[in-house]
């Protein structure tokens, strides 16, 4: 069974850098991120067209290079968290919890008793393919799986102390671009209401003895966030990657010409 790294850095005082895999879903592209240095591998199954199958190879790859592997989940039930734990993943995202209800109902499905009533296999990546000691592999799974509960709506940000303090919810991740559109402020990441609120949500994690992460555009982006307190940050995927990348080649060979 692996430690998570996530929480490794995160319990020393450290901070955690997201790479992205959105489009690429090749395992050595996984390896090349661990070979980089970054910390986890953020696999995005709410906005992206893989399916759960993907999942084990990908985490296989973390693996090879000792990084995690956490999963942006689809939100249709108990059947989710569970596949994506045992196939691999070490920490779970959950989009848009608006409620203490919806919170509770994840820690339930995620963890396994004392803390919540996930389900016991035993056969899958996380057990070491039945492997390990089935009780050590419980009490590895609650301690070394963690919980990000994504905050992007503002009914979110007013239970946002409550979701916080739920025991095995490890940290708190604030979806920026939705969270202005829910405060009627779309795209201004400025605005007055979008920063109080991220503001309470720092603050929230603070007074829990936990974290809080969110999304950075740029180095300095993330430097700004990071003194605000956050202690996980993006650092891009290979959709921006490409996109950046056909955006720049096109400009400098667009003044190629016949002579």
């Amino acid at each position: 069974m692996t430690k998570s790294r996530v929480l490794q850095k995160l319990r020393s005082g450290g901070f955690v850098r997201v790479a992205g895999m959105n489009r690429l879903m090749d395992p050595w592209l996984a390896e090349l991120i661990g070979r980089f240095g970054f910390d986890v591998v953020w696999l995005d199954m709410e906005h992206r067209p893989m399916g759960y199958d993907v999942i084990d190879p990908i985490s296989l790859a973390c693996r090879a290079t000792g990084i995690d592997l956490m999963v942006r989940v689809l939100k249709t039930g108990y059947s989710t968290p569970m596949r994506c734990l045992e196939f691999g993943a070490n920490g779970l995202m959950v989009p848009h919890v608006r409620s203490v209800e919806e919170a509770s109902q994840w820690v339930e499905w995620c963890r396994f008793p004392p803390i919540g009533r996930r389900g016991f296999d035993g056969a899958g990546v996380d057990a070491d393919y039945m492997l390990a000691d089935p009780i050590a592999h419980m009490r590895h799974a609650n301690e070394e799986t963690f919980l990000a509960l994504q905050i992007e709506d503002r009914e979110a940000v007013e239970c946002c102390e409550e979701i916080i303090g739920l025991d095995g919810v490890d940290l708190l991740f604030v979806g920026p671009a939705d969270l202005t559109i829910s405060y009627g402020a779309p795209f201004q990441f400025d605005h007055p209401s979008v920063q109080k609120a991220i503001d309470r949500v720092a603050s929230a994690a603070a007074k829990a003895g936990k974290w809080w992460g969110t999304t950075a555009g740029s180095p300095e982006s993330a430097q700004k966030v990071l003194d605000r307190g956050a202690r996980m940050v993006t650092c891009g995927n290979d959709h921006v990657f490409l996109v950046r990348g056909y955006q720049s080649a096109a400009k400098e060979f667009g003044d190629l010409k016949i002579r």
